[in-house]
């Protein structure tokens, strides 16, 4: 390898691992104020995309595929529901946070879809949840985190990778609709971690930097 290919293989190696490492962040100029006008804040169901290798796929259907996005979506949205609820304990959360049953079963008894809800606006989902702020993105893993899912695998051999993921979450206000914070995060867990255990590490990263939370 010349001198001029090894370089360019150095930049590249630089830029994947930049590319990885990277974390984007935009908080709303006004942000304190959008947050101190919070009193409620519900979870939505993140829309999820688990990347599974081909060797791995092949032991799924894609109906399966789709029930374990499903399943995933609502393990993040429990998640992030307990992660707010140990931050009230502390003293650290002053709002209130909606339980996911309440957000899911309201929204289909409007007839949303929960696992699809991009064609409403986040004024129109506040007014039927009945809440200041929602919380939505999407998550892409590249091993299930949910147990049944992570069981599944295990059974079939391919239960020993540890798990990366790449967050795109986003608080808007319900009341007017702006985006107060948009957090894109790529993080890796261990050999074991669950939903909860990468959305702790996402959340802790995260909460130093909004406005919704205390330290």
């Amino acid at each position: 390898m010349n001198l001029k290919n090894t370089f360019c293989t150095i930049i590249s190696l630089i830029m994947c691992y930049t590319g990885y490492s990277q974390t984007k962040l935009y908080v709303h100029p006004d942000a304190e104020n959008y947050a101190s006008n919070t009193q409620t804040i519900a979870v939505l169901p993140f829309r999820v995309q688990v990347k599974l290798r081909p060797k791995e796929l092949k032991d799924f259907t894609s109906d399966q595929m789709v029930q374990m996005n499903k399943d995933e979506a609502l393990d993040i949205q429990k998640g992030m529901h307990s992660w707010f609820l140990t931050r009230k304990q502390r003293g650290e959360f002053s709002g209130t946070i909606q339980n996911p049953s309440q957000t899911n079963a309201i929204l289909l008894k409007a007839g949303l879809d929960v696992y699809q809800l991009e064609s409403y606006t986040p004024q129109e989902i506040g007014k039927i949840l009945n809440v200041d702020c929602v919380v939505m993105g999407t998550f892409e893993t590249s091993k299930p985190m949910s147990n049944g899912a992570a069981i599944g695998l295990a059974l079939i051999g391919f239960g020993g990778a540890t798990q990366s993921a790449t967050c795109n979450m986003d608080f808007y206000d319900t009341r007017d609709g702006e985006l107060v914070v948009n957090y894109l995060k790529q993080i890796k867990g261990t050999i074991g971690s669950n939903s909860q255990d990468l959305i702790n590490i996402l959340m802790r990263k995260v909460t130093r930097r909004i406005p919704y939370t205390t330290q």
